[in-house]
């Protein structure tokens, strides 16, 4: 496939004040080693030789992050991998791969559930969505859902440091700002504003939730569509949008001092899984297995947020995703 139908674009925030949290997780992640082992023993190092893999990505830094990861460790196997990734929004890139036009990307379950196959209610418990989805995926479309993660990068809300101080929105305090109290406040500030992306207004899984939790549907007024997720964060933190809609994995969240807004369950769960047509994933089904779980075995929800934010900070996601997979021995 020609490379240039998806140009790649990482868009890096500024470098900014790291919070205390932050700078440990650095250091968490530096010694992790020590005691979590996402070594892959069992993979040859010839495992994908002869296998060609064209990698695409959804359009955010956590998708670039994975995706890359993917890439470096397909080639260290023997793979021909071609990088199609940012393949665009949550559709375009589904349809890319039920076309043809990718092999592989990483996408999660509640997204898949709803949005792919069309059903209502998934889950809670994030290994059965898991596969339920892979089991309902395959029989319709022939789409492998391999390995899951044990993050959960579910939607939120996020407001920016003034409004947090000023109404206790703290995530550690038991008066936290829930998004009930989110909802009276839209209420009684008629010129507060709610920062979305265009995707988030149009999905079931996304705005509707709140709306339909809170009893609240949001004047148009009230809200502003942005249509680059990024700007969305430091838009927060400055005070232009009260509150925006966040990934709750994203770096961006501590190195801009945001503080999320408590949900209580609301928004669903959304664990990660390497999405395969079945053409492409019987190649070498064992290998794609242990590559999987090799991956992803390691990312704690602290971890991916920290790899998350070195890049969002400016390291190359080349280097983040070298170093993960150096430090895991994901490559030996």
């Amino acid at each position: 496939m020609n490379r240039s139908v998806f140009p790649r674009r990482l868009r890096h925030s500024p470098r900014r004040r790291l919070r205390f949290a932050a700078m440990l997780g650095s250091i968490l992640l530096l010694t992790a080693s020590c005691g979590d082992d996402g070594g892959v023993d069992t993979l040859a190092p010839d495992a994908f030789d002869g296998i060609s893999v064209t990698v695409g990505s959804k359009n955010f830094t956590e998708q670039y992050v994975l995706s890359e990861i993917l890439i470096q460790a397909l080639v260290a196997r023997g793979a021909e991998v071609t990088d199609a990734t940012d393949s665009g929004d949550t559709a375009t890139t589904r349809q890319a791969l039920l076309n043809g036009e990718i092999d592989a990307y990483w996408e999660y379950n509640s997204t898949g559930w709803v949005e792919h196959l069309g059903r209502s209610d998934p889950e809670e418990d994030g290994e059965k969505l898991t596969e339920n989805v892979h089991e309902a995926d395959l029989a319709e479309n022939g789409i492998n859902w391999i390995g899951r993660s044990s993050f959960n990068d579910t939607y939120g809300f996020a407001v920016g440091p003034d409004l947090a101080e000023k109404n206790q929105a703290t995530r550690y305090s038991v008066d936290a700002f829930d998004l009930e109290a989110m909802a009276e406040y839209l209420k009684d500030n008629s010129d507060a504003v709610v920062c979305i992306e265009p995707e988030f207004a149009e999905r079931s899984d996304g705005l509707v939730l709140f709306e339909t939790e809170t009893d609240f549907s949001i004047p148009e007024d009230q809200i502003r569509i942005v249509d680059d997720e990024a700007d969305i964060y430091p838009l927060t933190a400055s005070g232009a949008c009260d509150f925006g809609e966040v990934f709750t994995t994203d770096g961006r969240i501590d190195a801009l001092d945001l503080d999320v807004v408590v949900d209580p369950g609301v928004f669903y769960v959304y664990n990660v899984s390497l999405n395969l047509p079945t053409e492409v994933y019987e190649q070498a089904p064992e290998a794609f297995d242990a590559l999987a779980e090799a991956i992803l075995r390691p990312l704690s929800q602290s971890r991916i947020t920290e790899l998350n934010r070195q890049v969002n900070d400016g390291t190359p996601v080349s280097q983040v995703a070298a170093d993960y997979l150096k430090l895991f021995k994901i490559n030996a």
